[in-house]
């Protein structure tokens, strides 16, 4: 931090010493108000932007687990934890359709039934799964061993 300090000390004094040089009496007598602000500005620009980088700091990672799947068993939904949660096979089969990142229109159009039916059945899974978000009962949904 004092090399900082240090830094932006002779950055100052050789803006001073630079307008000195340039003294002319026409600068000094009728443009000295806006040549000073003018630096004084562009050093506060610069060292806000530098600030700015230096508090930021570089952006943390994310971390992202992924589990294998073995290859050469299909994924079979865990029965007995879909009759615990009382959940239907429409409406697991609109969660599988929801895990795929479909919208309503197209589930619906997909299952040949009304959009208020997909809503109606999406719902009842949140219910069931205690999920808020499609997100949420996808990752439930996967968790229990209903998703793949």
């Amino acid at each position: 931090m004092k090399r900082h300090v240090l830094i932006y000390g002779l950055i100052g004094g050789v803006l001073i010493t630079a307008l000195k040089w340039a003294e002319y009496r026409f600068l000094v007598i009728e443009h000295s108000i806006e040549i000073y602000g003018g630096l004084t500005a562009a050093t506060f620009a610069a060292l806000g932007i530098w600030l700015g980088l230096k508090l930021t700091g570089k952006g943390q990672g994310i971390a992202v687990k992924e589990v294998p799947v073995p290859s050469g068993v299909p994924f079979v939904p865990d029965e007995k934890r879909r009759e615990d949660f009382g959940i239907t096979r429409r409406e697991l089969e609109v969660l599988e359709l929801i895990a795929q990142g479909m919208s309503n229109r197209e589930i619906a159009g997909k299952l040949y039934v009304s959009e208020n039916t997909v809503k109606t059945h999406s719902s009842r899974v949140f219910d069931k799964l205690g999920a808020k978000r499609r997100t949420q009962a996808v990752q439930f949904g996967k968790e229990s061993g209903l998703l793949p």
